[in-house]
């Protein structure tokens, strides 16, 4: 099993930066890959980003790519999305989650943290 609880969303301007947390606890040993998702008011969840364990594959959906960085600390057992340049339809609940060694879907999700911005 594997706890996240996700932190650091919030309201800011467009253009604006916030950087999210993710902290894990648990099974975070057998982490393969770790991830953000978002989910925007009428939208379905959607993809942001992920890491590999070693933190050498990232992966970004169009929408952010060159404005989102995701980042992990696994001695912190941490997990860290850097938002610059945010635009009003970034706003959403945001999502970390964790596909588990052995695993090929993402199995354990946090809670989520509200990010909203304001044109």
């Amino acid at each position: 099993q594997v706890q996240l609880v996700e932190s650091g969303g919030g309201l800011v301007q467009a253009g604006g930066s916030l950087r999210l947390s993710c902290s894990a606890s648990g099974r975070t040993f057998s982490t393969k890959f770790m991830g953000w998702f978002r989910r925007s008011p009428g939208k379905e969840r959607e993809f942001v980003a992920h890491i590999s364990w070693s933190g050498g594959n990232t992966y970004y959906a169009s929408s952010v790519k060159g404005r989102f960085t995701i980042s992990r600390d696994n001695a912190k057992n941490t997990l860290y999305l850097q938002m610059n340049s945010l635009k009003p339809e970034d706003t959403a609940v945001y999502y970390c989650a964790v596909v588990p060694e052995g695993a090929d879907t993402y199995n354990y999700w946090g809670q989520g943290t509200q990010v909203t911005i304001s044109s």
